[in-house]
């Protein structure tokens, strides 16, 4: 019996890995958005001399966006992988590791994303008022109604966080 439940919980412990395939894709997500980024920059370029301060700030406001939307992957990706598969020994030696690679629990997880998507959130939301005259009052409308709710919902994940007990006190 015991070799048994010894079998079931290697093999529980092992599908951490099925979880691998879903980084990888991640991975190439960010190459996917690279090369959005690289397509925005060729279409703006001819164009930049010409173009409005308003659309300029568009094009900014949009790459930024891109930006944030690359870097919260990043984040999913190292901190998913070191919390639910395995450490990335790799960037122990690396000078270019990030300060919070390793240090990020599920929960400070939790809390960066929604921070994250509140950020993106807001910048399309900027966008959207800096073109205002291209949107209904409606989309308006669900967009604001839509941010407050990220908002409110990070505010929770917070407030929970701050209240749950650490691992140091729970012991």
């Amino acid at each position: 019996m015991n070799y048994l439940e010894n079998l079931l919980e290697k093999s529980i412990f092992a599908s951490r890995w099925l979880l691998a395939p879903v980084y990888i894709v991640l991975s190439i997500s960010l190459f996917f958005i690279t090369v959005k980024v690289i397509q925005e920059l060729i279409y703006f370029a001819p164009i930049v001399l010409s173009t409005e301060l308003k659309d300029m700030m568009l094009f900014v406001l949009h790459i930024v966006d891109l930006a944030l939307i690359g870097n919260l992957v990043l984040m999913i990706i190292f901190a998913g992988y070191e919390n639910f598969v395995s450490k990335i020994s790799v960037a122990d030696e690396s000078e270019d590791k990030p300060s919070w690679m390793g240090k990020t629990d599920f929960g400070d997880l939790k809390l960066k994303l929604v921070a994250s998507i509140v950020a993106i959130s807001g910048i399309n939301l900027l966008e959207t008022f800096m073109d205002i005259s291209e949107v209904s009052d409606r989309e308006i409308q669900w967009m604001i109604i839509i941010h407050v709710v990220f908002i409110f919902s990070g505010l929770l994940l917070a407030l929970m966080d701050y209240f749950s007990p650490k691992p140091s006190e729970s012991g």
